[in-house]
């Protein structure tokens, strides 16, 4: 399997991640959350503040692990996203697939919450530019990544 380069983007180096619960449910559930893109983890650094920091770890697949992909939005990708949202927990070490980005969540809530239909869902969604995300779900998941550096970033 071959390693990759992942970034996270944060208000601090982050040596050692963890898997830490939040106020509100994210797309894959509760995870550790990194990207191959490192433009949308600078956005995720500097999204409050304007300054962040980007931290960037090799990751070592692991193929024992229980892992899950989407390699495109899709209708298994609509659900897995809505069941997390609604708090729904998951069997899989690692998630990797789109991100629903801001607009996307938007979308995506109004599905959960039946505002807008599937076919809706799908209509708003075509025209949205390709995101990444990858979520690491169990301490042993987070053995796969290997901490390189973490540096500061401006929007």
């Amino acid at each position: 399997m071959d390693t990759k380069i992942l970034y996270h983007g944060s208000s601090q180096i982050v040596e050692f991640p963890e898997i830490r619960t939040a106020k509100y449910n994210k797309d894959f559930y509760y995870g550790f959350y990194c990207t191959l893109m490192p433009e949308q983890a600078k956005r995720w650094a500097t999204r409050f503040t304007g300054k962040g920091i980007l931290n960037e770890y090799r990751y070592i697949p692991d193929s024992e692990l229980k892992i899950l992909q989407f390699p495109e939005m899709t209708e298994e990708w609509l659900d897995f996203i809505a069941d997390c949202r609604l708090g729904k927990p998951h069997s899989y070490d690692i998630v990797e697939g789109p991100m629903a980005d801001d607009t996307i969540f938007n979308f995506v809530q109004d599905f959960v919450d039946e505002k807008i239909s599937r076919a809706a869902f799908w209509e708003l969604a075509r025209f949205k530019k390709p995101t990444h995300q990858i979520s690491f779900h169990t301490a042993r998941a987070l053995t796969t990544l290997e901490f390189l550096k973490g540096y500061e970033v401006y929007d």
